[in-house]
């Protein structure tokens, strides 16, 4: 166990550098800070100056050696376009993208496993149908689109719920939430869900088509001729087993919800990290930019690292497994 796990963190280690040096190459190709600082009209005496105070004007590897380092202690320097630290920015974002996106996977865990599981135990039925139908639709329609539709629906339409900014936040001091405010719930429902439609669909196609492959194995077989109910054979053996492949994908589709929220920020106008990085973008505000893929980058990394983790709770075949490899 402790093997792997080290094994893992020299993995993680090797990615993070590589992104790290691909954030770094955008300072050197997109643009010149030098420039976006100063503006056009600086004397060759400030532009000089300026690159001196920010380190440009050392050898390759110094530069990059210096911004690893300060990305290890969270600093990616000033905002060009705001002129503030980039890591102040981004904690001011985070708490909005972090609760948009975990609400957002709740929903979609909440409502996926069971409707999977439905689909699967009552294969050919109508209803099993129409959530296949539904399910595709939910898997074919863009995000954009599905946040249109639910504020031209909810908001315009019905008048019932807000259609963009984050509401009412409490200031916890390290920490800003909506979640403790009704005005916060009305706002983030229609975001979250819109975020959470694809993962929904997805995790719900994926237990289904996973827990009828488990029902076919000679286990389930065995299980049902020693007549246990059918109870204890779906829910004790069956789906255990279909939860493996499930916890990977939802894994990574919780990382894809973090990264990925940028469509549903735009749409809503939600002042999350998404949002930030859109207008880091139109700016060319590479400081912003490379602090948000080096932390996405981070946040792949660590659940990544504990979905394997799980994977001895959950298959007691990989513990036989590893430990079999080890004598």
């Amino acid at each position: 166990m402790l093997v792997f796990v080290l094994r893992r963190l020299v993995q993680a280690v090797i990615v993070m550098l590589t992104v790290a040096f691909i954030a770094f190459m955008l300072f050197q190709y997109v643009g010149d800070p030098v420039t976006n600082l100063l503006g056009q009209d600086a004397t060759p005496a400030q532009r000089a100056q300026l690159r001196a105070d920010l380190g440009l004007d050392q050898p390759f590897p110094v530069q990059f050696g210096r911004f690893v380092g300060n990305a290890v202690q969270g600093e990616f320097g000033l905002s060009l376009r705001q002129g503030r630290r980039v890591s102040a920015l981004i904690l001011e974002r985070l708490p909005a993208t972090l609760e948009l996106s975990m609400t957002a996977a709740v929903i979609a865990l909440v409502f996926a496993i069971p409707m999977g599981v439905f689909a699967a135990l009552r294969r050919g039925t109508f209803a099993s149908q129409l959530l296949m139908t539904l399910s595709l639709l939910g898997v074919s329609l863009p995000t954009f689109l599905i946040g249109i539709l639910l504020i031209w629906i909810f908001a315009v339409v019905l008048g019932w719920l807000p259609s963009y900014n984050r509401g009412d936040t409490v200031d916890l001091g390290f920490w800003t939430t909506g979640l403790l405010t009704l005005d916060g719930w009305k706002h983030l429902i229609l975001p979250a869900i819109t975020l959470a439609v694809f993962q929904l669909t997805l995790i719900m196609r994926l237990v289904r088509a996973e827990m009828l492959e488990v029902l076919r194995a000679d286990y389930i077989k065995f299980a049902r001729a020693r007549g246990l109910p059918n109870r204890v054979v779906y829910f004790s053996h069956a789906l255990k087993n279909t939860m493996v492949p499930v916890i990977t994908i939802t894994g990574l589709q919780l990382g894809s919800l973090i990264a990925f929220a940028i469509i549903t920020e735009q749409v809503f106008q939600w002042p999350g990290m998404g949002l930030l990085f859109i207008q880091a973008v139109q700016f060319a505000d590479i400081p912003v930019m490379a602090a948000y893929l080096c932390l996405i980058a981070l946040i792949f990394v660590l659940i990544n690292l504990a979905v394997d983790l799980l994977y001895f709770a959950v298959d007691p075949r990989l513990r036989i497994e590893r430990a079999a490899g080890a004598h």
